[in-house]
């Protein structure tokens, strides 16, 4: 009797479920690697949710540095004119040396070129802000790494800016074209007028408006649902090279210039992450906890006395073995 209720006994012990082991987290896009097993390398390359003051501070002393060297590159006059003279003449070898008609006839319709006026001084940097702001609140896993094209765009404009020195077509004066700004007495070019000064006027080329404006189209075309949003993210970049070029600011040239450096800004942000920046997680889940926080493996954490099993009481009638 003794022997049969100590097996019972045993039978309802051993017939208890055990807990499955916690699964260690995963990380974000690889099911088959836990996060902690993950090198250095790639935690660094990996999506991170981004925080609101450190992505203030970044874009406020980044744009501080680019116009700091932007405007430090020296302003190589007779090179730069004589740099355009040649761009001129390339287009005109192409029979692509459009700028001057474009120039001449939008300038005719007073409130339309003042209109681009307003337009080259604003939304250069109202809609690359608005994009931004769009990307972080909607698109958190995805910003840092769209983030980097446009820093790295403009990084490498830097570098074109020191190598190549461009007069805008405005400055071209045996050209005849003409400087709509100082025509129509509106604010807008930082090469214009009293702010003159204050900018390089030899830095055309490549043309970051184009690149600027591109790199917003492209992200909200790939991003939004919206058709209606979509359409606008193409048609800007392409309002973008009629103002440039109505307002000779720009050769098309520049425009192209300023498509290179975006494609390399994308190229170098594909290498980085090892997927375009469209198509990594939208959302980026909360880091893993460390090690020594981590609490310990169901087997290996102390049973509080609660949850001790309880055993069970033995039939009635039953002997107790000595």
């Amino acid at each position: 009797m003794g022997d049969r209720t100590l097996t019972t006994l045993e039978g309802r012990s051993a017939a208890r479920p055990t807990p499955p082991p916690t699964p260690a987290p995963l990380v974000e896009g690889r099911p088959d690697r836990p996060a902690e097993h993950r090198t250095a390398w790639q935690r660094l390359r990996a999506p991170r949710h981004p925080r609101i003051w450190f992505e203030i501070l970044l874009i406020a002393a980044s744009y501080g540095v680019y116009s700091l060297i932007r405007n430090a590159v020296p302003e190589q006059k007779a090179q730069a004119l004589r740099n355009a003279d040649w761009i001129w003449r390339a287009e005109e070898s192409l029979g692509l040396a459009f700028e001057k008609t474009v120039n001449h006839a939008v300038d005719s319709v007073s409130w339309l070129i003042v209109t681009m006026n307003y337009y080259y001084a604003t939304l250069h940097f109202v809609v690359t802000i608005g994009v931004l702001v769009w990307l972080y609140r909607w698109h958190p896993g995805r910003y840092a790494a769209i983030r980097m094209v446009l820093f790295s765009t403009t990084a490498v404009a830097l570098l074109g800016y020191y190598l190549y020195p461009l007069a805008p077509p405005r400055l071209m004066e045996s050209q005849n074209f003409i400087d709509t700004v100082l025509v129509h007495q509106t604010w807008g070019s930082m090469a214009s007028g009293d702010l003159k000064h204050m900018s390089n006027q030899y830095a055309a080329m490549p043309s970051m408006h184009i690149g600027w404006s591109l790199w917003c189209g492209l992200a909200v075309f790939a991003l939004a649902k919206a058709p209606w949003a979509r359409i606008l993210g193409l048609l800007y970049p392409v309002a973008t090279l009629v103002v440039i070029v109505a307002t000779a600011n720009h050769f098309w040239m520049d425009a192209l210039g300023g498509i290179l450096c975006l494609a390399f800004g994308i190229g170098l942000v594909c290498a980085w992450y090892g997927s375009p920046p469209h198509r990594l997680p939208r959302y980026v889940t909360a880091a893993p906890p460390a090690e020594a926080e981590r609490p310990p493996p169901e087997a290996e954490r102390p049973v509080a006395a609660a949850e001790r099993p309880v055993a069970a009481a033995p039939a009635a009638g039953a002997v107790q073995a000595p």
